[in-house]
């Protein structure tokens, strides 16, 4: 049974070390993506244009 702690905390402990180090990625801009807004300009003409909205229906009284 002690086994079983042991490994729980352990297994705490890492997964707060992987924790602490994606933050610190984050927050240094490691996820930031530095190549798509350079290249987004060259598939601009790719873009789906939009439907145009369907017109406002008047019902008709008799």
């Amino acid at each position: 049974m002690s086994v079983i702690y042991i490994l729980l905390s352990i297994s705490i402990v890492v997964a707060i070390v992987f924790f602490i180090a994606f933050i610190t990625a984050v927050k240094k801009g490691q996820y930031d993506d530095s190549y798509t807004p350079s290249v987004r300009m060259l598939f601009d003409d790719e873009l789906v244009k939009e439907q145009p909205k369907p017109s406002v229906k008047i019902k008709k009284t008799n």
